[in-house]
């Protein structure tokens, strides 16, 4: 009965060991489809930046990432407002209101990018 016992433990012990072992591996796979994600966000607003500012030569790299950004704020909006599962969500709006969220997200990656120099 003891070796019994002592073999039954060893085979949970084991089991708890596999399924910790799935459960870091799915969350490993979740971080990597999350950041490719936002890689693959970036390098398209990179890409339509570029286009924008090569396409109409009047425009600054900045003009064009602001369009870029009042677009995306409005898509989201949108998003928000055609979701009938939407809680409530507060979000400024208002004259000034793209151009502060503008200024929050280029501030937010200045410095992360003078963090990893």
């Amino acid at each position: 009965m003891r070796v019994a016992a002592n073999e039954k433990a060893e085979a949970e012990k084991i089991l708890q060991i596999k399924r910790a072992e799935g459960d870091a591996e799915s969350k490993y796979l979740t971080g990597l489809g999350i950041a490719r994600q936002r890689q693959a966000i970036v390098d398209g607003l990179r890409d339509s930046v570029l286009s924008l500012y090569t396409n109409v030569t009047e425009t600054s790299s900045k003009d064009a990432m602001d369009m870029i950004l009042d677009t995306r704020y409005f898509d989201t909006m949108r998003e928000i407002g055609a979701s009938s599962k939407s809680s409530s969500v507060f979000v400024p709006h208002g004259p000034g209101a793209v151009r502060d969220v503008a200024s929050q997200i280029r501030d937010g990656l200045l410095q992360g990018s003078t963090a990893q120099l």
